[in-house]
């Protein structure tokens, strides 16, 4: 009597499995990203920061969202990513914001400014203190194309 049930259910399970096949089988588009720096591949520390950030988005995703990384000046001059990136000519960029001080000095208070900050005190400010939040809100207005900021949290360093 279990035995029939069993298989049964086993039936059940294989059509299920079958209709749903399709569903499941579906896999997601590619996505093809390009991301510029506004640093030269000889500062290997900074630039290779977005080559492992390309590598770790490409693994987590089994290569269906890949980013590729350019240096200063191999599609747009190290200083011109951000406009790059808001008039659509990239993806993504890589860079520090006090670069478009001339811009709107706004923008330097989201890196670094002289007698500012420390470290730790910019990283307590981003994180604890809503300066992501302001600057994800700063940047998202219309005339900047939204751009949002994200940094690398000194917590998850080992």
């Amino acid at each position: 009597m279990k035995r029939r049930q069993f298989l049964k259910t086993a039936g059940l399970g294989a059509a299920a499995a079958a209709v749903a096949a399709p569903a499941i089988a579906q896999s997601s588009p590619e996505v093809k990203w390009r991301l510029a720096a506004s640093w030269p591949k000889s500062l290997d520390t900074i630039y290779g920061a977005c080559e492992t950030f390309g590598k770790y988005v490409a693994e987590a995703t089994d290569n269906k969202f890949q980013i590729q990384v350019f240096a200063a000046g191999e599609i747009v001059p190290g200083l011109q990513v951000l406009d790059a990136a808001e008039n659509g000519t990239i993806e993504a960029c890589h860079t520090a914001t006090y670069y478009y001080f001339g811009k709107d000095p706004t923008w330097a208070l989201f890196c670094a400014i002289p007698f500012g900050l420390n470290a730790r005190q910019q990283n307590a400010w981003y994180y604890d203190g809503d300066g992501l939040k302001l600057m994800n809100e700063f940047a998202a207005a219309p005339d900047r194309a939204s751009a949002t900021s994200f940094r690398p949290s000194p917590r998850c360093a080992s």
